[in-house]
């Protein structure tokens, strides 16, 4: 199984951690931090930092969140929060390489991505546990055969596309999902 898929299945939504976090639990904030350090890390590179110059943006924008993590009126919009922390953050650090509306459209790529990854696992993680499985083996890399995801979940082999369908048909019917869904131009979907 991926280690996107296993934080998918086993991560819970990011109001739940938002919430444990500001009640001081650290294995909440690994997870959050976990969670987005690759849009923080992605917007620096974007903004052609590395190394030092990224470490310092990333531990400002950490740092601003721990100070404010109790006042975040909407906590389900933590990646907007941060991407648009960690584009103020790399714009104080220094003059990126290329023309200001590059860097914005290099953002609002990362916010959107960060985004549709948040809606995704909100949406696995209220999935029924079957289709939890089902998905996180027929995305596995190598595939899985047909075989050995029949014989573990116990459903014959010429079900499995049906029962897939099934699955992410819940997936797109899930509030986080079926909104990004209608918001997206078509050609994004």
């Amino acid at each position: 199984m991926t280690t996107e898929a296993v934080r998918m299945r086993d991560g819970p939504p990011v109001t739940d951690l938002v919430r444990r976090a500001i009640g001081g639990d650290s294995r909440a904030w690994d997870a959050l931090v976990e969670r987005y350090i690759p849009l923080v890390w992605s917007i620096c590179r974007g903004h052609r930092l590395e190394g030092a110059d990224a470490h310092t943006v990333s531990q400002a924008v950490w740092r601003q969140l721990a100070g404010r993590l109790g006042t975040l009126r909407t906590p389900a919009a933590l990646a907007g929060w941060l991407a648009t922390t960690t584009q103020q953050e790399c714009d104080r650090i220094g003059p990126a390489a290329g023309k200001p509306g590059e860097r914005a459209q290099v953002a609002e790529r990362e916010l959107v991505a960060a985004e549709r990854h948040a809606a995704l696992r909100e949406a696995f993680a209220h999935l029924p546990p079957h289709c939890q499985q089902l998905i996180a083996m027929l995305i596995q890399d190598p595939p899985v055969p047909d075989a050995e995801i029949s014989a573990k979940l116990g459903i014959p082999a010429r079900s499995i596309a049906r029962n897939c369908h099934d699955c992410l048909q819940g997936l797109r019917r899930h509030p986080a999902m079926a909104t990004l869904i209608r918001t997206e131009p078509s050609g994004d979907r």
